[in-house]
């Protein structure tokens, strides 16, 4: 089973709405849980993000792939950052990692402060474990504040865009 394959079966898992799948092939355990819904008091609910683990035992081993696509949700929480910004809802990491706004120097950022975004679009990469992690977004908006510096370290559930949702 190579990246390929592992990818593919994430996304089905994914779009197939099982909550959780377990596979072993040749010394290989895969197990993928999907997000689920949870409700923050009346603000709506928000995804968690996809946990993901693969096992392989030590006999075997495999080379590390250097770059993956696989698409994880960020979780948008209504939260006031400050009075001015009590309107806008803030964007949140999912994941640990390495923040980056575009997937290579040369190219441009996904998103910039007075873009407009809408539900699915690409807002960053997250890269944790050698992996990269396209983050899509949730909600329709204007982007109105990059809260992270491109290629800094992140925490889980770290805000990282203002969206004005009007």
């Amino acid at each position: 089973m190579d990246l390929k394959d592992i990818q593919e079966l994430i996304k089905f898992v994914a779009k197939s709405g099982a909550t959780e799948v377990s596979l072993e092939i040749d010394n290989i355990k895969i197990s993928i849980k999907s997000p689920t819904k949870k409700k923050r008091g009346e603000g709506g609910g928000a995804d968690e993000d996809k946990a993901t683990t693969i096992k392989q035992e030590p006999a075997q081993v495999m080379a590390a792939p250097s770059v993956s696509a696989a698409p994880v949700a960020a979780i948008a929480v209504s939260a006031p950052v400050a009075d001015e910004n009590s309107n806008y809802i803030t964007i949140k990491a999912s994941m640990i990692g390495t923040f980056y706004r575009s997937t290579s120097p040369e190219t441009p950022p996904f998103v910039s402060v007075g873009d407009i975004i809408k539900e699915g679009d690409t807002l960053c990469v997250i890269e944790a474990m050698k992996l990269f992690n396209e983050i899509e977004s949730e909600i329709s908006g204007k982007v109105v504040k990059v809260l992270v510096d491109d290629s800094t370290p992140i925490e889980f559930d770290q805000a990282l865009f203002l969206v004005d949702p009007s």
